[in-house]
């Protein structure tokens, strides 16, 4: 499994909402700070705002903050905002996908079914909270 850009900028995000305990954050200094483009930060933002794991105020105090309390967002809740799923291979995913047809029984799917319930399980684990704690900024 190979996270996208995309992925790794979100955790960044809210990464970095985390450390500011409700504040609002301008995108600026989002932008600035973790090293994100801020035209694809903003695209990030409408994922993790239709999520519902952060939130936006526009005007002059304007900017981002955390929707929920960063004990209760997790790695996986991030990642599944961005990405709509988690898999090894498009036929976990779509079963018709499977060019063999063969998903209920293939060893090779089911390897990969477990794989994948264990990476899920460990990202459930790391809240930002968590995080934050670990990031020693």
């Amino acid at each position: 499994m190979r996270l996208t850009q995309a992925s790794d900028y979100a955790l960044r995000i809210v990464l970095h909402l985390s450390r500011k305990k409700g504040e609002m954050v301008e995108a600026d200094a989002i932008s600035e700070a973790e090293k994100i483009p801020k035209r694809f930060l903003l695209k990030i933002c409408r994922d993790l705002i239709k999520a519902g794991i952060i939130e936006s105020s526009r005007g002059k105090n304007g900017g981002y903050s955390l929707a929920k309390s960063p004990e209760s967002i997790t790695m996986k809740d991030v990642i599944l905002a961005v990405e709509g799923t988690m898999a090894l291979t498009r036929c976990q995913i779509d079963p018709a996908a499977c060019n063999k047809n063969a998903t209920g029984y293939c060893a090779v799917h089911r390897a990969f079914c477990s794989v994948m319930d264990v990476v899920s399980r460990e990202f459930e684990k790391y809240d930002f909270a968590t995080l934050a704690k670990m990031d020693g900024n």
